[in-house]
């Protein structure tokens, strides 16, 4: 069958007036491709871009190829479509992953086998081609085993689709090692690093909680005034923040759960809430002022233009590259509750919301929320906070 190229239409959408990619399989048309909004693509030429960066031509002629057998960038184009689908996958992937993915799809896999026959791919190749991903393009490890469990995964999904009749990376192996150790700090660095937040009061209070806590980022910027039950002393984890900007499940279906609300962080709390324009129980804990309260402060501008200078002031050596921001105050919270106030290895478990810990830490003690929030209490008490005791 000839090569196609579809036909570019505009759309009324929801949304707005939306480009869709119109084609045919079979000589039957099919549901149009929505390529992307006309004002983010005024002419059709940068629609027509678009659709091929997408890898959308790609897709329909893949969908017309009968037998004939597949480059790689077809079979890669192919598995992006069905692993979002819940009809045909037992675990489809979140929103949150899909760029993501695409990402490591598009830009690394496809840039690199996308014109090859995919069953003409020899394991050897690919194996070489991991290690020089490391050791010519410094690719940690375990990036490299990211990407070796993704192309793996597209053609375990050509098999199980009839689309392939082998798969090459199989058996393949890369190192899982990592030189990443995050950097914690001090109580006296938390305390040092909340006061120089005091001048704004969102700021303060969000590395407070996050600090207390040991919230996830994405757990903390979806927090609504709703969530916080003052009587029953106990933040409502429900939702979380995903980076294509919605609210969205929980990162397991344990993590929703209650977090223990302590007496000094419930000041702290009632403190922002006297304060914030947007108090309403529907209102985001931490709202971005700039954008009127419609959406969550953005972390990843908050960590770097004011959590990581304000690290740095307080002597945290935070080497140039290195990641650093809320999620390192989880990681300090943990780390000082068990090396140093000794605390019952399950009650920190129940704080950090994880799933396991070492067997040598695991007590088998069921979590107490008086427990948890007697441990948070003893952190703040270290920091050196009650309420009202900063100026």
């Amino acid at each position: 069958m000839a090569y196609q190229r579809g036909s570019l239409k505009k759309a009324k959408k929801k949304e707005g007036l939306t480009w869709v990619l119109h084609h045919r399989v079979g000589g039957k048309e099919q549901t149009p491709l929505v390529v992307g909004l006309v004002a983010d693509f005024p002419t059709e030429d940068e629609a027509s871009l678009e659709a091929d960066r997408l890898g959308m031509r790609v897709r329909i002629n893949c969908a017309t190829s009968g037998t004939r057998r597949l480059r790689f960038d077809e079979l890669a184009e192919y598995y992006l479509k069905v692993e979002f689908d819940p009809e045909v996958t037992a675990s489809p992937k979140s929103a949150n992953t899909k760029p993501i993915l695409e990402h490591y799809i598009r830009d690394i896999l496809i840039a690199e086998w996308g014109n090859q026959i995919a069953e003409d791919i020899e394991p050897l190749e690919i194996q070489r081609w991991f290690n020089g991903l490391h050791n010519k393009e410094g690719y940690a490890w375990t990036t490299v085993s990211k990407i070796r469990g993704i192309i793996n995964r597209v053609f375990k999904v050509g098999i199980i689709h009839r689309k392939v009749s082998k798969n090459p990376v199989e058996g393949l192996e890369t190192s899982t090692k990592t030189t990443y150790k995050a950097i914690k700090i001090t109580p006296a660095q938390t305390l040092s690093i909340l006061r120089s937040m005091m001048q704004n009061v969102l700021h303060f209070t969000l590395v407070f909680v996050v600090a207390a806590t040991a919230l996830r980022s994405s757990e903390v910027l979806a927090l609504r005034w709703a969530d916080i039950l003052w009587e029953e002393r106990k933040i409502r984890i429900i939702k979380a923040r995903k980076k294509t900007g919605v609210d969205g499940d929980t990162k397991t279906r344990s993590s929703e759960r209650d977090v223990p609300l302590g007496r000094v962080l419930a000041h702290y709390l009632r403190e922002w809430l006297k304060q914030t324009p947007y108090a309403k129980p529907t209102d985001f804990v931490f709202p971005s002022i700039k954008e009127s309260g419609r959406v969550p402060i953005c972390a990843s501008v908050f960590c770097a233009d004011h959590l990581r200078p304000a690290a740095k002031k307080a002597g945290v050596v935070i080497p140039d590259g290195h990641r650093w921001g809320l999620h390192n105050l989880r990681h300090s919270l943990s780390n000082w509750l068990v090396n140093k106030a000794k605390e019952n290895a399950k009650t920190v478990q129940g704080i950090l919301d994880h799933a396991r810990i070492q067997t040598t830490l695991d007590l088998y003690v069921d979590e107490d929320l008086d427990e948890m929030i007697a441990a948070q209490e003893k952190f703040l008490d270290a920091v050196g906070f009650q309420p009202g005791s900063v100026q």
